[in-house]
């Protein structure tokens, strides 16, 4: 069988193990080829107090055009940050042209957090990204991109979780067939609420330890989709991508590890590698 391809979508970080520098280490450890798909360049990632910038938009197109050219297939296409309505066209072509029959697409909305949008997103931005959510098979939104995308009220947080199963259902019937709202803060743990059309909500709870990391929800998002594109179910698919967060989390407060450094996957890949024998 030949070797699967998934195409990743979202910017490159020198330092601070954050985007694709994340992904496709963790992809590549599920026997996975990551193919990078550059948005942006950086040296290290904006929540380091010193960094280089560079703006991919203008050449995103040629850097496309070469795969269209070679007529490239890909198995899964993951999509992260996206930084103007410019990239998420831009991003709707690729899918377009590269998303054959048997391929599925996962969205990751990072659009804010706590209730609070990225000073990036505008209206205009907004509305973009609720064009792209329609041609995802798997979103992970937080909390606060889940209530921005529905036009809902953050309010406090505090949503039930029938609240939170009749976004996803009004959501999922715009394109995504599974949902995972992660990092829903519950008292001392954080709760993931999983969502698929046509069954019953699941929830995942793993124990909150220390503070956000950056790069965490990244991370995430590469195990789903290593996991779901080698045939596991979309649950198990979140179980084992939170479980591995949790450890890569742990090691890092247990070696004091800065936050902004992100997680230290490095210590922990051959455990996906082994879940993929």
């Amino acid at each position: 069988m030949p070797q699967k391809k998934i195409a990743l979508i979202n910017d490159i970080t020198g330092f601070g193990r954050c985007s694709i520098a994340v992904m496709a280490p963790v992809v590549s450890a599920m026997k996975i080829q990551a193919v990078a798909v550059p948005t942006a360049i950086l040296s290290t990632h904006t929540q380091f107090p010193e960094y280089y910038f560079d703006d991919y938009t203008p050449r995103m197109r040629d850097y496309i055009d070469t795969y269209k050219k070679l007529d490239m297939s890909f198995d899964a296409i993951a999509t992260g940050f996206l930084g103007s309505e410019e990239q998420v066209d831009i991003v709707v072509d690729f899918i377009k042209t590269f998303k054959k029959e048997g391929v599925f697409t996962l969205v990751d909305p990072v659009m804010g957090d706590y209730g609070r949008l990225y000073k990036t997103y505008t209206p205009a931005l907004c509305n973009k990204m609720k064009d792209l959510i329609r041609h995802a098979d798997i979103l992970t939104p937080n909390l606060t991109e889940l209530c921005s995308l529905m036009d809902v009220d953050y309010r406090d947080g505090d949503f039930s979780p029938a609240e939170l199963e009749a976004m996803c259902q009004q959501l999922s019937f715009q394109g995504p067939k599974h949902i995972v709202v992660t990092g829903i803060h519950h008292g001392k743990q954080i709760m993931n609420f999983v969502f698929s059309r046509g069954e019953t909500p699941k929830t995942i709870m793993v124990d909150r330890i220390g503070g956000d990391r950056s790069g965490t929800g990244d991370v995430i998002s590469a195990v789903i989709a290593g996991m779901y594109l080698n045939g596991h179910g979309f649950y198990d698919s979140v179980k084992r991508a939170t479980e591995f967060a949790s450890k890569c989390i742990s090691y890092c407060e247990e070696n004091n590890v800065p936050t902004h450094w992100g997680l230290s996957v490095e210590m922990y890949l051959r455990d996906l590698t082994e879940e993929e024998k």
